[in-house]
């Protein structure tokens, strides 16, 4: 049996949820995560055609990448059409979960895939993400009271790695110690020397609620004194970041790599700001509607930038620049890769159906008249 659960569980694998960014809406937004599926859906955009999709095709979860209720909201009625799209979907029993940014800026996000689509060389973030200080709490305590100063240390915010909550590690020991007088041990007796099987307790901690999760450990540790170690952790890179930038194989004509980009999303149409002559090796990357990464690109040294649209004085700013600007479309920079996603989980989840969604289209029309 699958549930939405699983498939939620999976996605927070391949996209984790901290990597979005703070404005975003990600997650499981709509549903009973305890539901058992057949069926599960890709999009780019839960629309009406879509949510009908869904009903007809009897899936059990939709993975959208932009976010339904966006907005706070105060009430759901049939007012207003996401309003009824989200009342049928209910009426169904059909969930909703959009990995949004998080997907865009993981290590095998739809940035990097834009990446290797054009096969950039030396690929890193375009924008680096600040990662919070870490420190590592270690204590000992004793085996009957583990579990009241573990549960104290997550209660504080503490044990959390990535999307993983209740993080500890725990190693037997002896611990030894002698009171001296006026002590009270909650072990043994002062004024002698005491071995102690304790268990090593180890958790991860975020530095702006050390005082928190120390005082929290205080109050629940049997001793009167207990021993804490903190030390201060170095984070790794999880691949994740904003955009991407990297180095073309070969340097090429800013027209070539309209071409280059056309034929690999499919996309026959593409605007772009520049002189065709100019040549580009080095690009920056960012999907969607992401003209606000222009400035870095610049600073990254790129000669050109792939976003799917920009508005007026972005295009002006990357001529002032001397950019060659690559807009494709919003469509074309991110629905291939939740094709992509739907295969990624099909094969993860071979017992039920995953694909992407066969109506959705992208709204933007073109005219040769």
């Amino acid at each position: 049996m699958t549930t939405v659960r699983d498939v939620c569980n999976a996605l927070k694998v391949i996209a984790p949820l901290h990597l979005a960014e703070e404005w975003d809406n990600v997650g499981l937004l709509l549903g009973d995560d305890a539901t058992e599926i057949k069926r599960v859906m890709t999009c780019l955009t839960l629309t009406n055609n879509v949510a009908a999709e869904a009903v007809a095709g009897g899936v059990g979860l939709i993975v959208t990448h932009h976010p339904v209720l966006f907005k706070p909201v105060k009430k759901i009625t049939g007012d207003n059409a996401e309003g009824r799209m989200l009342l049928t979907l209910l009426r169904h029993g059909i969930a909703v979960y959009s990995p949004h940014t998080a997907w865009d800026n993981s290590a095998r996000g739809i940035n990097q895939q834009l990446a290797d689509l054009l096969g950039l060389q030396d690929i890193r973030p375009l924008r680096s993400r600040a990662t919070a200080d870490q420190i590592k709490l270690v204590t000992f305590v004793p085996e009957p009271q583990i579990d009241q100063v573990r549960q104290a240390l997550w209660d504080a915010g503490a044990g959390v790695i990535g999307n993983y909550q209740k993080c500890s590690f725990n190693l037997r020991g002896t611990g030894t110690f002698y009171g001296s007088e006026g002590t009270n041990p909650a072990i043994g007796q002062s004024g002698r020397l005491e071995q102690v099987e304790e268990i090593r307790v180890e958790v991860v901690c975020a530095a702006k609620l050390m005082e928190r999760a120390l005082t929290a450990l205080k109050l629940a540790h049997p001793y009167e004194e207990p021993a804490v170690d903190v030390f201060s952790v170095k984070t790794l890179t999880d691949g994740g970041g904003v955009g991407r930038v990297g180095t073309l194989a070969q340097p090429m004509t800013l027209e070539a790599l309209n071409r280059l980009v056309g034929e690999k999303l499919r996309q026959p149409h593409i605007q772009f700001v520049g002189e065709p002559t100019q040549i580009v090796s080095r690009i920056g990357i960012a999907c969607g509607a992401a003209a606000e990464f222009l400035r870095d690109a610049h600073r990254a040294e790129c000669q050109g930038f792939l976003t799917g649209e920009a508005r007026f004085h972005s295009c002006l700013e990357a001529k002032d620049f001397g950019i060659g600007m690559i807009l494709p479309g919003h469509y074309a920079t991110e629905r291939f890769a939740m094709e992509t996603l739907a295969k990624r989980l099909g094969q993860q989840f071979s017992q039920i159906m995953v694909a992407a969604s066969e109506t959705e289209q992208d709204p933007l029309q073109t005219s040769s008249g």
